[in-house]
């Protein structure tokens, strides 16, 4: 019984933790939300911003960081029309996360790559 309280305690956080990974998870979608959130608001300035991205999987990335309600893609109407993107607040509740993963990369690298 002991095993089996365990086994639905570990599930009670690896469920969750699985949901973020998903929406987080790839090799663009920390990097673009990281862009977006300091500032690159224009395709362009997006893709100058992280280095090997194609167009064609920034769109996709943007599209599906929309979906899942972290960027905003805002078109003004202007002449010739603009197209923003732009964090949503809900981005806001990643900065943590995304502060405590590079500061345990930090570490991480620190601790691999020193001689000791």
């Amino acid at each position: 019984m002991a095993n089996r309280m365990g086994y639905l305690s570990c599930l009670d956080t690896v469920k969750p933790v699985r949901d973020a990974i998903e929406v987080i998870n790839g090799k663009w979608k920390l990097p673009i939300i990281i862009s977006v959130m300091t500032g690159n608001e224009r395709f362009t300035d997006i893709q100058e911003s992280i280095p090997g991205i194609t167009p064609k999987v920034l769109a996709k990335e943007l599209k599906d960081l929309e979906q899942h309600q972290l960027i905003k893609r805002v078109v003004v109407d202007d002449y010739p029309v603009k197209i923003l993107y732009k964090p949503e607040p809900y981005a806001d509740t990643l900065t943590p996360i995304i502060d405590a993963l590079k500061g345990w990369g930090l570490n991480h690298r620190k601790r691999i790559f020193s001689k000791e």
